[in-house]
């Protein structure tokens, strides 16, 4: 058995669409409109706190294991924890001009905001591009299914409760059919049903209601 790495791109999915929609919707918001930038700054906090732990996650229980065992390719994951020290440095620069225009949500705030959020979805997608192409194919030959099911638990343990639903309908949003499937699947049956009957309904609520303000 293999470990199933789309999953990986499914996470990733997020990330991308977030990071594109992200400073698209901010650099709509009106200078003085203190509740839309409220709404939004809680958002891109959920979003950095979200990639935060996804790359720590990665930095833990991925790295190490196969710099121990790719002999040939340890350069190449040591270029992954490179980038992951850049898009830290572009999330803290975030992180700053965040509460910068929160506390006062007027034009050069939020213009300088979205700067950054543009300069860290350039070096996102430079990382997820490689760690896609070149080190998802290691995980399959390096990494047992057991040591790559720890990376979803640490995402998992992670997620505050009341946010556990929500994050679900982000990663099924732009699932194929197929992925849906699978990836509910590996959930346990109560988690399942709570999304049938709860979480897709809420997610789509809460995401026009931020999507369309």
């Amino acid at each position: 058995m293999r470990p199933w790495v789309q999953e990986m791109v499914i996470v990733h999915r997020v990330f991308r669409r977030e990071s594109r929609l992200l400073p698209e919707l901010i650099g709509a918001v009106r200078p003085g409109d203190t509740e839309r930038a409220e709404r939004l700054a809680g958002l891109t906090r959920g979003y950095v706190d979200g990639l935060h732990d996804h790359h720590t996650s990665e930095d833990e229980l991925l790295w190490p294991k196969l710099l121990a065992r790719v002999d040939l390719d340890a350069e190449l994951v040591l270029r992954m924890e490179q980038q992951h020290q850049v898009v830290d440095t572009g999330l803290q620069e975030v992180g700053a001009r965040l509460d910068a225009w929160e506390r006062s949500p007027a034009e050069p705030e939020r213009d300088a905001l979205v700067g950054a959020l543009a300069r860290h979805r350039r070096d996102l997608l430079e990382h997820l591009d490689e760690e896609e192409q070149r080190i998802l194919p290691l995980v399959e030959e390096h990494i047992s299914v057991a040591e790559w099911a720890a990376l979803s638990e640490h995402a998992r343990a992670k997620t505050p409760k009341d946010k556990l639903l929500f994050v679900l309908g982000a990663l099924l949003e732009d699932a194929t059919p197929e992925e849906r499937t699978r990836f509910l699947a590996m959930l346990p049956l109560p988690a399942r049903l709570m999304w049938k009957l709860v979480g897709k309904r809420s997610y789509a609520k809460q995401v026009e209601k931020i999507r369309k303000g």
